[in-house]
């Protein structure tokens, strides 16, 4: 089978642990070199590991993106570490659900610096090294893919901080696409549903309670799911731009 992104490099955020994990080992089984970024050292390690068992090329970069200087300078290791970079996954994220009225303020904070500051940091720090790659690399093209999620669209009671950073990822890629559009570097918005990840056991015992009761039995997406939905997008010859995919199971209403 061809090796799609054959010579090119992606970096993923959020890479030590569901959607972020699986986009890893996708990208790589395209061809592409993977920068691995995440807090958790060993488990990027251990993906890492698997990704080179398989014949790949993977880099670990440990690193805070909440933090701009550690976000700069986890793009810098990557270019510096596999030689460019053409993909940008910006996955990292996190959902603490509740009542507005009473809430914990540095949870509003820690979604805020994750879900949207993170992925500006590392946005910011990447676009000069994709416009560099859409003008000079094997596929004269370059994708950003914002992992947002059905609440980038929808607002829903109990959720109204997430919605908000997520209504902010939404927003903000298809501002920048219009910004680099012209650059051949893509940027895209995928708007996952229910996905059956660990992001929502961050939340309390009740509020998983109300998250299943509210879905029943529907069957939740797969990782893998979203992260066939970025493989495809990175894929698309150069003339083709997904800006924006709604991906939710197909029992969800």
């Amino acid at each position: 089978m061809t090796r799609r992104l054959e010579g090119t490099v992606a970096l993923v955020t959020g890479a030590s642990s569901g959607i972020g994990h699986a986009t890893a080992l996708e990208l790589a089984r395209e061809g592409a070199s993977v920068a691995l970024v995440g807090r958790r050292e060993d488990r990027l390690t251990d993906l890492a590991a698997e990704i080179s068992s398989a014949g790949g090329q993977a880099l670990v970069v440990p690193a805070d993106i909440t933090d701009a200087q550690a976000a700069a300078a986890a793009v810098e290791r990557t270019v510096e570490g596999l030689g460019r970079l053409d993909t940008l996954v910006n996955n990292a994220g996190l959902m603490l659900l509740g009542p507005t009225p009473g809430a914990d303020l540095n949870d509003w904070q820690r979604m805020v610096d994750i879900n949207l500051m993170g992925l500006l940091h590392a946005t910011h720090a990447a676009v000069p090294h994709l416009v560099k790659a859409a003008a000079d690399g094997p596929r004269q093209v370059a994708d950003i893919v914002n992992i947002s999620s059905l609440n980038g669209r929808n607002a829903y009671a109990m959720m109204a901080v997430y919605t908000a950073t997520k209504f902010g990822v939404t927003g903000f890629s298809e501002a920048l696409r219009q910004e680099l559009a012209k650059q051949h570097v893509r940027v895209s918005v995928i708007e996952p549903g229910s996905v059956d990840t660990e992001l929502r056991t961050h939340n309390s015992e009740a509020v998983q309670q109300l998250l299943n009761a509210g879905l029943g039995d529907v069957e939740r997406l797969q990782s893998q799911d979203v992260a066939d939905t970025v493989g495809y997008i990175v894929t698309r010859p150069r003339h083709v731009a997904v800006a924006e995919l709604l991906v939710r199971p197909t029992e969800q209403a």
